[in-house]
């Protein structure tokens, strides 16, 4: 057992553990109940689920939270359409937004994945100086994709 300001007491029965947290006005909370014995610990359990709430909150805030930006492309895109695509991207990218380069295959263009594949590697290309690659281009049905994450300025 261990009283309100961390002292240990030492093994006590539970009837006179409950009476020593009545005494003190505090709730008596069974801190390891797997332990031989059981630890208890005399507290107020509605400031120690406060305190666990705050800390929980805090964390959540220090999180860096990533949201995925999809652009995408088709395997007979322009070259200028193809730039505009990749300014989004890098827009997305410097913002710290990850980016799902998406290339559809419509028709009997799936018979040349090559094609797909090489238009995702020169968008990889294009981006390098601010993405690296995460996923390398891989079919999903009759899609191709490519997943980019920004790079860190910290980690230079």
């Amino acid at each position: 057992m261990i009283s309100e300001n961390g002292d240990q007491l030492g093994v006590k029965p539970l009837a006179e553990a409950k009476r020593l947290a009545q005494g003190a006005n505090m709730d008596l909370v069974l801190m390891s109940p797997n332990a031989k014995p059981a630890v208890a610990k005399i507290m107020d359990y509605g400031k120690y689920k406060f305190d666990l709430q705050k800390k929980d909150r805090e964390a959540r805030k220090k999180q860096k939270t990533f949201t995925v930006k999809e652009v995408r492309l088709s395997p007979t895109i322009e070259e200028n359409d193809f730039n505009t695509k990749l300014n989004n991207a890098r827009k997305f990218l410097t913002k710290g937004d990850k980016v799902k380069v998406s290339l559809r295959f419509r028709g009997r263009a799936i018979t040349h994945k090559e094609i797909g594949k090489e238009v995702l590697d020169k968008a990889a290309e294009q981006l390098k100086d601010v993405a690296t690659v995460t996923t390398r281009p891989k079919m999903d049905g009759r899609s191709m994709f490519l997943m980019l994450d920004p790079i860190n300025d910290n980690k230079k």
